[in-house]
């Protein structure tokens, strides 16, 4: 494409989640694609070092809905130097601030969405705006088609992609020489369907497996979930660990990961954990369905019922050949349709169709 272009990512505040690991990863592999990526974000003190060498701009008051007249000027007037090709906003919570800067620059605009509008709620955005809209799974798409969001011939399905390696060593999962962990990950939000983990966990216990429960992450749930895990008495075997910049050392301290949600875009995750050959069960909720086939690729369960995981849970704990399989499967199903290289080249794939018709004369 001959000179970098650069492409203007718009992200809310960085947190330990699958939408921000999305951005950073797009950020490095466009790199190497012919961009140009600038990440703009209110606060970036949570990516971590791993992320690499990357171009950031804060922008402390971006989320200031009452100031976003004053602040989109001020950032568009910083950024016009580096002559912009399009905006990508990267999650519709980051759509009002990162259309009014695309409307000020007169560039293209592309939105990816990873999760659905809640209840009768809108999508915050002028969608003569967008040149396109991203969904993270067929799911979320058919979600915004049928709510009226967007048009059919508007959205482009691309799944979030990670990195996972060909070569995958899960022997040691459940090898009897160690208790194993069982363990989950992401924001702690109501939708997470936490509680009914660690109720799976109670099940567990109570039953006479010796296993450690965990887990991993931060967020408005976390208090509610540590008070039910003393409710529980689980505090003994259940261990939280919050304030993480990544999640990949609790993911390989794991024998087994659940991803027990009551909603859910797509799992990135979960991917994360199937890439290092982990066996996953989750519920059978939205984007999960593209991904795992039952006693497969994973094992899926009916969201919010606690009886059901624990059940599954057992399974792989007494059966870790099978475990282990099933693990080596969910590597192979990530390396072929999630790797993260297939994400960056479907999305470059967009951004030259946008700008392709954004150059295209106007008719008379």
């Amino acid at each position: 494409m001959g000179e970098q272009q650069t492409v203007i990512l718009v992200a809310g505040s960085f947190q330990v989640r699958g939408s921000s690991a999305y951005t950073l990863r797009l950020a490095r592999g466009l790199q190497d694609c012919g961009f140009n990526p600038l990440i703009v974000c209110p606060d970036a003190s949570q990516v971590p070092e791993s992320a690499g060498k990357l171009q950031i701009r804060e922008y402390d008051l971006l989320d200031a809905r009452l100031l976003q007249h004053l602040i989109t000027r001020f950032v568009a007037s910083d950024l016009r130097a580096l002559k912009p090709c399009l905006v990508h906003v990267q999650s519709r919570h980051a759509a009002p601030f990162g259309s009014a800067l695309a409307r000020r620059l007169e560039i293209p605009m592309l939105l990816t969405i990873h999760d659905y509008i809640p209840g009768r709620g809108r999508l915050p955005v002028d969608r003569s705006l967008f040149s396109r809209v991203i969904a993270v799974s067929e799911s979320v798409r058919d979600d915004l088609i049928e709510r009226g969001a967007v048009a059919d011939d508007q959205v482009a399905v691309i799944h979030s992609g990670v990195e996972v390696s060909e070569q995958v060593d899960n022997v040691s999962l459940l090898n009897g020489r160690r208790v194993p962990v069982v363990g989950t990950a992401g924001p702690l939000e109501s939708s997470k369907g936490l509680p009914f983990f660690l109720e799976a966990a109670r099940q567990v216990l109570a039953a006479g497996h010796d296993v450690e429960f965990l887990i991993a992450g931060s967020g408005p749930e976390e208090h509610r979930l540590r008070a039910l895990a003393r409710d529980l008495d689980l505090v003994h075997k259940v261990t939280f660990v919050p304030n993480l910049l990544d999640f990949g050392a609790t993911l390989r301290a794991m024998d087994i990961f659940c991803l027990p949600s009551v909603l859910q875009g797509l799992g990135t995750v979960m991917l994360e954990a199937m890439a290092l050959g982990r066996p996953v069960i989750a519920s059978e909720v939205g984007g999960v369905s593209c991904i795992l086939t039952d006693g497969e690729t994973g094992l899926t369960v009916p969201h919010s019922d606690s009886e059901r995981l624990a059940n599954r849970i057992t399974e792989l704990l007494t059966d870790p050949i099978r475990a282990r399989a099933i693990g080596t499967a969910a590597n192979r199903r990530v390396l072929e349709a999630f790797d993260v290289r297939q994400m960056v080249t479907a999305t470059t794939n967009e951004y030259e169709a946008v700008l392709a018709r954004a150059t295209e004369p106007t008719p008379t």
